[in-house]
């Protein structure tokens, strides 16, 4: 025996065939005209199983410019203040950014790890971001099945509650008392636009089932014509305006808004609006669907043409892959040639992303072959970057026997001979190339703190005061309180104050720091000139090593030589950063803040360097 759900649903099968057969019989409307409606009550009825808000997914942000800290804040964060089932894309987006960064900062650790000895299966690493990445990623996981879980519970709700307004609907029909009838119709109405959503799959079905027993009751009952004449009247004037809403959407430029808002008014037509009189009904209907095809027409002429252009911009993609994958990088040999040649690529890459974007259905295959193109460029560099990492262990074991020699050297009391060797390996260490990133800063810590523990023994050893040193002391005291007072100086002024000290004679070690005192001095005057801000720092600058220089302090001027070339270095792989940055911002416009930002950055680092680069410059034009 059927229960009395089996059987609501059983006349829905049947109201809804009965339904069909008087659609059929009546109907004029064309084929084209049906498959316009069809397609919009398709994207009705998949609109209806999702979430009733109506707000947009959370915006989503270039996460591959994120570290890997800021990766787990955003994601905190987007879990914390928005509903779980709008932001599958920004976790989505996240996910891959810090997956891909993660597994590269793996990488290195476990090449580390193997080029200390280790082996391959004892190496583990753990990371407290990592943890709390997974913590927040699992947590999502649980509200988001949650969700859905709960989501599929309620849109199963909803249809048992529809089938029960269209058995109430079917009973007051059939049972109707006329002095009550049209309030008790009222309260259906109003329940049945009080229910939820239900899953796509039913939402049409049971939409037409209730329209038709709505039909029924105004045409099959005895109602009051009064009551059922104005409701029609009402009804007719809300859907010729509908019918106007949906002609103009035929002018709107974007297709998208246009099929949006054209779903929503059918929305309106099915689930707010009852029906008019039926010597009308058939007439408005076919005005509507007259204007959802022009609608729908537009929107397939729309995606033929983009179809279209999908083919053109597949091609050109091809044809840059098909540049990388014969790109020659045979000739290679050093590093200058690679960083060319990856320069060379990078302008492809670029030209890759800017000739278009496609769907994902088209855009799978191209990007496979794309990135297997890179891949493979990638593979020779890093095949010849490997054999590099290899001359630069040699580096290191060669740079390691000259610190054992400068340490072996740092107390000795042979001077001449000391000397002479620890200039000659301070010469032969310039001549060494790179050694591996991780161990460049402890051996030059130790070379360096060798080097500087003989030289400054010797420096002591040789500057024991005497009488004329002492009177060089005073006069050069003398001097600097007179240059302290000195009242709006000039840039020549202060040039001569600088010639006048050095003729003043050498201090000996023990009195260095007035040379400290006087710089500063000359500091303080050159910041008061009206002047470029970047002449006054070369003048600072060659006020110092021209110091060094008449000292003939060759410890000072190497080390002074080392930490600019560093500072490049530094200054370089900046720029180089940021402008890989600009890289994702490719498709943005000229007028983003962010994108303004980093060009700006990159335009303030390049005048540094080139500050920096002056100073080397002048450096290397010193004979010391």
């Amino acid at each position: 025996m059927l229960d009395k759900n089996d059987e609501n649903k059983g006349n829905i099968v049947e109201n809804i065939s009965e339904k069909k057969q008087q659609d059929a019989e009546v109907s004029n409307t064309s084929d084209k005209a049906e498959e316009a409606v069809d397609e919009i009550e398709k994207s009705m009825a998949e609109e209806a199983e999702k979430d009733v808000s109506k707000e947009d997914e959370v915006p989503s942000l270039d996460y591959s410019i994120l570290s890997l800290e800021e990766l787990v804040a955003e994601l905190k964060k987007v879990l914390s203040i928005n509903p779980v089932q709008k932001i599958k894309t920004q976790v989505e987006g996240i996910k891959s950014s810090f997956n891909q960064k993660f597994g590269t900062l793996l990488a290195e650790k476990k090449t580390a790890f193997l080029e200390t000895g280790g082996n391959s299966i004892d190496f583990q690493f753990s990371s407290p971001i990592k943890t709390e990445y997974n913590t927040l990623l699992s947590d999502y996981k649980k509200k988001r099945d949650a969700y859905y879980n709960n989501l599929e519970k309620q849109l199963s709700e909803n249809l048992e509650k529809r089938f029960t307004v269209i058995e109430q609907l079917k009973n007051l029909i059939e049972d109707a008392d006329a002095s009550t009838m049209y309030k008790q119709f009222k309260e259906l109405q109003d329940a049945w636009r009080a229910i939820g959503p239900v899953s796509k799959n039913r939402y049409n079905d049971t939409w037409k089932t209730y329209h038709h027993h709505v039909e029924r009751f105004y045409d099959l009952l005895h109602l009051s014509n009064d009551f059922r004449d104005l409701d029609f009247k009402h009804n007719l004037e809300e859907k010729l305006k509908i019918i106007q809403k949906a002609e103009a959407l035929s002018e709107e430029k974007d297709i998208n808004i246009a099929f949006k808002e054209l779903q929503d008014l059918h929305k309106i037509w099915k689930e707010d609006i009852g029906p008019v009189s039926r010597e009308m009904r058939e007439e408005v209907w076919q005005k509507f669907s007259a204007a959802t095809k022009k609608i729908h027409d537009k929107r397939h002429d729309h995606f033929r043409e983009m179809r279209s252009k999908y083919q053109e911009i597949i091609e050109a993609k091809l044809a840059i892959i098909d540049k990388i994958n014969t790109y020659d990088t045979s000739n290679n040999l050093s590093h200058n040639d690679w960083q060319k040649s990856i320069k060379e690529i990078e302008v492809l890459r670029q030209e890759y992303f800017n000739v278009g974007k496609l769907p994902y259905n088209k855009s799978e295959e191209v990007w496979q072959k794309f990135k297997g193109a890179t891949k493979k460029f990638n593979s020779a560099k890093n095949a010849f970057y490997k054999l590099e990492k290899n001359g630069q262990q040699e580096n290191l074991k060669r740079k390691i026997a000259l610190i054992e020699i400068a340490e072996s050297l740092k107390d000795s009391e042979d001077w001449v001979e000391a000397t002479n060797t620890m200039k000659k390996i301070q010469s032969d260490w310039k001549k060494i190339g790179h050694v591996p990133r991780k161990f460049s800063d402890d051996i030059w810590k130790r070379f360096k703190a060798a080097c500087n523990h003989y030289f400054d023994r010797l420096h002591e050893q040789k500057n024991v005061l005497n009488k004329e040193q002492q009177k060089i002391v005073d006069i050069k005291k003398e001097f600097l309180e007179k240059l302290k007072i000195t009242e709006k100086p000039t840039k020549e002024g202060v040039l001569e104050a600088i010639n006048t000290w050095r003729d003043l004679g050498k201090l000996p070690r023990n009195a260095r720091h007035l040379e400290g005192k006087f710089n500063k001095q000359i500091d303080k005057l050159l910041e008061s000139l009206s002047i470029d801000k970047q002449e006054i720092t070369m003048l600072k600058f060659k006020n110092v090593v021209d110091g060094y220089a008449a000292d003939n302090d060759i410890r000072k001027l190497d080390s002074e030589q080392l930490f600019i070339r560093k500072k490049i270095d530094e200054i370089v792989r900046e720029i180089q950063q940021l402008e890989n940055n600009l890289s994702f911002f490719s498709n943005a416009k000229d007028d983003n803040p962010l994108v303004i930002n980093v060009k700006n950055k990159v335009k303030e680092f390049k005048v540094d360097l080139s500050v920096w680069k002056d100073k080397l410059s002048y450096l290397r034009k010193l004979d010391y």
